[in-house]
């Protein structure tokens, strides 16, 4: 009576071994697939940590466009001084942003300080029309000064390649105004860089220097005054990059006005390049 009770726990006992062997057999492939699984993720971070360093890197430099190519006869250049260029860093939360009336009105309203004043876009359109213009990509841009409303003076060179978005130009000018300079994408090159005062240490010797206000009692036609300029002389204007006031009339060798309707810096700056690209035949 024995024996059947033997054969029955033998076969129960041989069950019972093939399923833990099975269920072995699975979890070891779970195991595996568990480790797969987490080495093709690690491999798929490392690329994005990659293609984010890179991102990065990319960033931190300022694109340039190509220079273009003159003969062997230097022709003589036009240099641009924007004058009270609301730029102004500030500390908004953690972060240093520079300052606008759209996005720190509250902010500055707390400080007893009217957002009106504070307009960046005004010198970001304005480095737009210089920057896009025919002239420049001609090669006839010099220099471009930009003195800020605080007293900052600094250079961007004629061949940068300026930020097209209002936010990304801000992020630009705010690591200006805290680094002091700016360098070329992959090179040592310093593409924006603050100098020191007064701009007229930093002009040519035979530079004339050209003041635009529609205050000014001399009234223009900027068409036949910039044919008119002498070929041996630097055309060097100063055009007031603010929302309100005037440019200071000293250091200036004229002071004129082209139009009897206040306008805005790019639209003056416009017609500038427009003239200048009559002149020089672009």
């Amino acid at each position: 009576m024995g024996r059947p009770h033997a054969v029955k726990w033998r076969k129960k006992q041989g069950k019972k071994r093939k399923l833990e062997e099975t269920l072995a057999s699975t979890s070891g492939e779970e195991e595996e697939e568990e480790l797969e699984d987490n080495e093709q993720r690690a491999v798929e971070e490392e690329e994005k940590d990659g293609d984010k360093e890179a991102a990065a890197d990319e960033i931190a430099g300022l694109p340039v466009v190509a220079r273009p190519i003159h003969g062997s006869k230097k022709e003589k250049g036009v240099i641009f001084v924007l004058e009270k260029a609301c730029l102004e860093v500030g500390k908004v939360g953690k972060n240093f942003q520079i300052l606008n009336s759209d996005d720190h009105s509250n902010y500055l309203r707390k400080q007893n300080r009217n957002p009106a004043d504070y307009r960046p876009d005004i010198i970001h359109q304005a480095l737009l029309a210089i920057f896009d213009s025919p002239l420049t990509k001609a090669g006839r841009l010099q220099a471009v000064y930009v003195r800020t409303e605080k007293g900052v003076l600094f250079e961007i060179k004629p061949h940068v390649r300026m930020p097209r978005t209002f936010k990304r130009f801000c992020g630009l000018m705010s690591q200006l105004l805290q680094k002091l300079s700016i360098t070329a994408v992959g090179k040592r090159e310093k593409m924006l860089n603050v100098i020191k005062n007064p701009v007229s240490h930093h002009l040519p010797v035979d530079s004339r220097r050209i003041g635009l206000s529609h205050s000014s009692e001399k009234s223009v036609n900027l068409v036949d005054f910039v044919a008119n300029a002498s070929e041996d002389s630097t055309l060097v204007f100063v055009v007031g990059a603010m929302a309100h006031g005037m440019i200071d009339k000293e250091n200036l060798d004229d002071f004129v006005s082209i139009c009897k309707d206040p306008l805005s810096a790019a639209c003056c700056l416009n017609r500038i390049c427009s003239a200048l690209e009559q002149k020089y035949n672009i």
